[in-house]
């Protein structure tokens, strides 16, 4: 009898896993230089990774900041053009001033990972990153967009 409840419960579980959308976007802020032993271990590794190779204090603090990994996934439309990912966004001490950074893809590519990221002086000057929006071109197209919750 347990072992019904146990795959009934599996099941609907599985059933509750949906697609990965078209456009993913993970967000991390290094804060400091230093991984603490009372840091989660996957924040942790994400220091480590973000500030493996900076040798000098220099090198570490121009890592400080945000980082934007987006991933994203446009199978229906391969080969209709190149694909572009733009990132959008404003910044503390910037006030509405937008920046923009992009990535292009090849139009034969269907999915992709691209990393955008507000560091070093950009991140102590401008501040923090308020409000940002990515969008999934390909041609002139406008696949997807996702954005945070402050973009307006």
């Amino acid at each position: 009898m347990n072992l019904r409840y146990s795959l009934l419960l599996a099941l609907s579980l599985g059933a509750c896993a949906g697609q990965r959308g078209p456009l993913v976007v993970k967000q991390f802020q290094l804060r400091d230089q230093v991984p603490f032993a009372t840091d989660e271990p996957m924040t942790r590794m994400e220091k480590q990774r973000r500030l493996h190779g900076a040798v000098t204090l220099a090198d570490r603090r121009n890592r400080l900041g945000q980082y934007y990994d987006i991933f994203w996934n446009d199978a229906a439309g391969a080969n209709q053009g190149p694909v572009e990912l733009i990132f959008e966004y404003q910044q503390g001490a910037t006030a509405s001033l937008v920046k923009r950074m992009s990535h292009t893809f090849p139009a034969s590519d269907t999915s992709g990972t691209a990393e955008f990221s507000v560091i070093g002086d950009d991140y102590f000057k401008g501040g923090k990153v308020l409000a940002w929006k990515v969008t999934l071109l390909r041609g002139d197209r406008t696949t997807a967009t996702r954005q945070s919750y402050l973009w307006q």
